[in-house]
């Protein structure tokens, strides 16, 4: 049968599906164009659940909003590239908000929520056959906090959710870019876990016996070295980046503020790229 280009064209701007696979589509269920998109949807699952094993470790970092409540998340992708598409931003802002209206307890009650008529897992899948990339959503935090909370991306691969009791506004908005920027591992000492003042304190010791110094003096470098690693961890340990000379334990005592949490995500983080060869993978297009 004759399959007009105008149903060719309503089909491709329907589906994100290249001309030649959309007009196969429409030859095979005879000009129906529910049936092709559906189709096409069944196509695209399988051409999706090949791509799901490879790895995404580009994306970026959202951070969102509202009545209380705070989220940030991690949506990947295989190339920075696509992490720039309007339809990958399009799913990463769709996502934070259902998160946010619904608070889902993990990633996967999360992908099974219900926007536009179909699940989150849906629109991934979709989005993976159109964009021709593994698309996953990694992680999520919500923060439900009626404190002062404050957020920060930069170049939307670092995000920072912090938040204080006391201080200001423009308090907790220069502590979320100084997370960001030197990446503490604890807010103070007091959270630091006894496994890891031991595991540093082992390790410091170690380095302290071979100097050959007495014993009283080693006991002194190893508190001292305790000292300077943990204040380095730490996000009141540290040097406030915009005034060296000053520690952020100092600056929140001089606000009357105090931090309660917070939360940084880089993106792809403990994630292992694979390293393709170019020739291999050349191979594998033939």
């Amino acid at each position: 049968m004759e399959i007009s280009p105008a149903l060719v064209k309503e089909l491709r701007e329907r589906t994100g599906v290249g001309m030649m696979d959309c007009k196969k589509a429409l030859l095979e269920t005879k000009g129906d164009i529910d049936a092709a998109a559906e189709f096409l949807r069944k196509a695209g699952q399988a051409k999706a659940d090949k791509k799901s094993g490879r790895i995404a470790a580009e994306g970026r970092i959202v951070v969102a909003g509202a009545a209380g409540c705070h989220a940030i998340l991690e949506v990947n992708s295989e190339t920075d590239f696509v992490a720039n598409d309007e339809n990958f931003l399009g799913f990463a802002a769709t996502v934070a908000e259902t998160l946010l209206k619904q608070q889902p307890a993990d990633v996967g009650a999360l992908m099974a929520l219900t926007t536009g008529g179909k699940t989150l897992e849906a629109a991934r899948t979709e989005l993976v056959a159109r964009i021709g990339e593994n698309i996953s959503v990694r992680r999520f935090t919500l923060i439900d906090s009626k404190s002062r909370v404050a957020s920060y991306v930069h170049m939307n691969r670092i995000g920072v959710i912090v938040e204080i009791e006391g201080g200001s506004d423009d308090l907790a908005r220069d502590l979320a870019m100084q997370i960001a920027a030197t990446s503490p591992q604890f807010v103070s000492i007091d959270d630091v876990p006894e496994s890891v003042r031991a595991k540093e304190r082992e390790i410091l010791s170690a380095q302290a016996a071979q100097e050959g110094k007495p014993p009283e003096i080693v006991a002194k470098m190893i508190e001292g070295r305790m000292r300077k690693h943990f204040d380095e961890v730490t996000l009141l340990g540290q040097a406030f980046v915009k005034n060296p000379d000053q520690k952020v334990r100092d600056l929140l005592k001089a606000s009357g503020a105090s931090v309660k949490r917070f939360v940084r995500y880089a993106v792809g983080e403990g994630i292992e790229k694979k390293q393709e060869n170019f020739a291999d993978e050349v191979r594998k297009l033939q």
